[in-house]
């Protein structure tokens, strides 16, 4: 399962995150948030270990700005340690363009954060910059295929061609590859007939 923040407000409604994340980031208000999505996270899924629902991981996204933070180590381990969830349960997602600015010091965060147990996926992949190099410098267990590729499978022969080739390249790199934002049988058959290994 996928952890993902919705805003209900008392005056605006339901509002989307496409809409209230950019400005999250934009005002540096994502590193609060983010810590609350990751620490009420971990908390719900200790809380369904407990009762016996058999969720095998959980995946929080950080953002840009969280990665940047110098306690970003500390917030994930405290964040473990009072929930008491195992490590090998909590899957952190970033995106490419985490890996732009600094590219060595998201290296090192990364590793830190890989060395305390938990996993690390690359999100929305091919979506960004999609260098092909970071694949092999960042310590990444899983890749994303981003739900706008998986949208138009059914009508688009280019997103079958990236879609196949994003999980050819996982294949060889012997990561296992999750396509997003699967809506239809259509789209589920050819993603089962490629071998993907999860759908979401």
């Amino acid at each position: 399962v996928e952890a993902l923040v919705r805003w209900n407000s008392p005056t605006l409604g339901s509002v989307s995150p496409v809409q209230f994340i950019p400005i999250a980031e934009e005002t540096g208000f994502i590193v609060a948030l983010g810590e609350w999505v990751l620490r009420t996270a971990c908390r719900q899924m200790a809380a369904w270990r407990t009762s016996g629902v058999a969720v095998p991981i959980i995946s929080v996204n950080l953002s840009v700005r969280q990665l940047e933070r110098d306690d970003i180590l500390d917030v994930v381990q405290s964040a473990l340690q009072e929930s008491g969830l195992p490590p090998e349960a909590l899957e952190l997602e970033i995106t490419e363009g985490v890996l732009i600015d600094d590219f060595s010091r998201a290296v090192s965060t990364l590793r830190r954060l890989k060395a305390l147990g938990v996993r690390i996926a690359m999100d929305d992949f091919g979506t960004g910059y999609s260098s092909l190099s970071y694949l092999q410098s960042f310590p990444f267990d899983k890749i994303k295929i981003d739900q706008s590729f998986i949208s138009n499978l059914g009508t688009n022969h280019q997103s079958a061609t990236i879609v196949r080739a994003v999980i050819g390249l996982a294949r060889g790199l012997e990561l296992p590859v999750l396509a997003e934002g699967v809506e239809t049988k259509e789209q589920l058959a050819f993603l089962e007939k490629e071998s993907c290994d999860e759908i979401q």
